[in-house]
């Protein structure tokens, strides 16, 4: 019997509980068939709630229609027996050979084991990080770039045809502040002093960017200094801090003229380049970099707005426009275009939803910060109101980080107002405990990042246990030092000891993993079962002797051993994470 790895062992058995149900139940029934894994060994390697989930409706008691459904169980070359258990659980029991047999696909599909066609090539988005380019990313941010990497190449490896997008604010209020911060900055390197605004961007990023502006043109941008500086002082303190931020950007915006869009362009670029930098070295790539500008360069923010007028969406009021988003399940109605004429950041989200519906995608994941949760109505409303489905926008809510170091929690911003960025965390603890730390608990939980536990060497750090069985069984197989390629042809049947059938439960484990991990967007499943696979491994290894002289048996451990290593180097990929073949 050959045991393809392309059978899902728990997909072949919840076949058969399909087919011998609709032996005992009316046509079209609808019925949902989960099987689970038992904790005990004893009562088998699946377990199935089946005859519970029937009892009201063939008004039997459980136990008599799980005998019923066993007995109608068709034929199957990898079921050894099923036994009733409990109240009326179903009991699974795989043979043997099944699994031993299992092991030589697992080495000949090598680095796309547990790959599969779940998705069948349909075309999606997972958009995330989308940081606003005005600043270092915190380590806020580098949780939803873990997650959203991670989960992207886990719904790539199930079949789907992902699209990694990042959504760059480079319009609007923000930018402008960036702008002008970097503008007083530069004119104090000029010599001319201001009174620096307390709601300006105030991180040393500022100062070192108005630093090159002044070393790669001199004064060029101080335009009238005295008249500057006049216009400045003369800007009333007694004023909300939002307006006066904003009467200071009007200034720098007249005074610098066109000389404006280069300051605005040049923090721009300068932020945007370091933060792809910051990414690129955390293993985080996007096919895509969406400009918001270019949703007004293109008149798509017009456009959208036109189309939710024309379905009756908005109505004006106090000079502004406004979208009836409490029609949709939002607490209160929203502003797009302010009385001024300018378009609220609303105004161009809706405007990019809808050009994600354009591009065709058949699902979209947004990756939030799980403040803008608040933030989830309005935008399904917006995407109902014109005619789309808000059921194909799905929002994946990421929790902050706390970091702790000697159990003490962190400050997570300094006086200033800067936030611990991922820079100095990859800095400290490394990229590979960053991504694994980040992905250990559900994104929507939040997640205390222990700093000390992350750089240390030992078992109770999960990514250095995880990694340490990797070269573990390098070191092995170095020692060995023969042709691994034989390994995947070998005859496994000498693996029956407990540790061994564990093992290889675990390997088969594996592709189900992968799928859940990707149907419930959880790269914490992939994460849990990688330490679990790890642990299991090393209590093997710390029992058991590879090298013996039986050639045979010898052949089966390693063979066995290569099997887990390729899979402990499959899943830290999917993770972001390298597997060490010397620690």
């Amino acid at each position: 019997m050959t045991v393809s790895t392309q059978c899902s062992f728990k997909s072949h058995l919840s076949q058969l509980l399909l087919l011998a149900s609709k032996k005992i139940l009316p046509q079209n029934y609808e019925l949902s068939i989960e099987l689970a894994r038992p904790k005990q060994v004893n009562h088998g390697d699946y377990s199935s709630n089946l005859a519970m989930q029937l009892a009201r409706h063939l008004h039997k008691s459980p136990r008599e229609i799980a005998t019923t459904l066993i007995d109608a169980l068709p034929d199957s070359p990898y079921l050894e027996k099923a036994e009733v258990a409990g109240n009326g659980f179903i009991n699974l029991f795989l043979k043997v050979s099944a699994k031993q047999q299992f092991l030589s696909g697992v080495l000949q599909q090598g680095d796309k084991f547990g790959h599969n066609n779940l998705g069948k090539g349909k075309k999606i988005q997972i958009e995330f990080v989308s940081a606003n380019p005005t600043g270092p990313l915190h380590v806020g941010h580098g949780r939803g770039a873990a997650y959203g990497a991670s989960l992207a190449n886990i719904m790539t490896a199930n079949g789907y045809s992902v699209t990694r997008e990042y959504y760059v604010n480079d319009a609007g209020r923000q930018m402008d502040i960036l702008a002008l911060s970097t503008w007083l900055r530069y004119l104090a390197q000029c010599g001319y002093a201001f009174p620096f605004p307390d709601n300006a961007y105030q991180g040393k990023y500022v100062i070192e960017m108005a630093k090159l502006i002044h070393g790669a043109h001199g004064n060029r941008y101080i335009h009238q200094s005295d008249l500057i500086l006049q216009e400045l002082t003369q800007v009333e303190a007694a004023l909300e801090d939002d307006e006066r931020l904003d009467q200071l950007i009007a200034i720098a915006k007249k005074t610098l003229g066109e000389d404006y869009a280069y300051i605005h362009n040049f923090v721009l670029t300068e932020q945007l380049g370091d933060c792809r930098n910051d990414l690129m070295e955390f293993g985080v790539e996007f096919d895509t970099w969406f400009s918001e500008q270019s949703l007004f360069d293109n008149g798509l923010v017009g456009r959208a707005i036109q189309l939710l007028d024309e379905k009756n969406a908005l109505y004006k009021q106090d000079g502004a426009t406004w979208f009836r988003s409490t029609y949709f399940g939002d607490e209160k109605d929203r502003v797009v275009q302010r009385e001024n004429g300018h378009y609220t950041y609303f105004a161009s989200d809706i405007a990019y939803h809808l050009n994600k519906f354009e591009r065709n995608f058949v699902h979209i994941i947004n990756v939030w910060g799980a403040d803008h949760h608040g933030y989830i109505a309005r935008v399904k409303g917006a995407i109902n109101a014109l005619a789309l489905d808000p059921n194909i926008l799905e929002i994946a809510l990421v929790q902050f980080a706390v970091l702790y170091r000697e159990s003490k929690k962190v400050p997570m911003s300094t006086r200033s107002g800067e936030f611990v960025s991922l820079r100095e965390l990859r800095q400290e603890v490394g990229n590979d405990a960053a991504r694994f730390f980040y992905v250990l608990r559900k994104s929507d939980q939040h997640l205390d990042f222990d700093l000390d536990l992350a750089k240390s060497q030992s078992n109770d750090n999960p990514v250095y246990y995880v990694q340490y069985a990797h070269a573990r069984i390098c070191s092995v197989l170095t020692q060995w030092g023969e042709d691994e390629a034989m390994l995947s042809t070998i005859d496994t049947d000498l693996l029956t000891s407990q540790a061994e059938l564990m093992l290889l439960q675990k390997l088969i484990d594996y592709p189900d993993t992968l799928e859940a991990a990707a149907n419930e967007r959880a790269p914490h499943l992939l994460a849990f079962y990688l330490k679990d696979l790890a642990s299991e491994f090393h209590s093997y290894y710390n029992s058991t002797r590879f090298l013996v002289l039986e050639q045979s048996l010898k052949l089966a451990r390693l063979a066995l051993i290569a099997a887990i290593r390729q899979v402990l180097a499959n899943g830290l990929k999917l993770l972001g994470v390298t597997a060490p073949s010397k620690m």
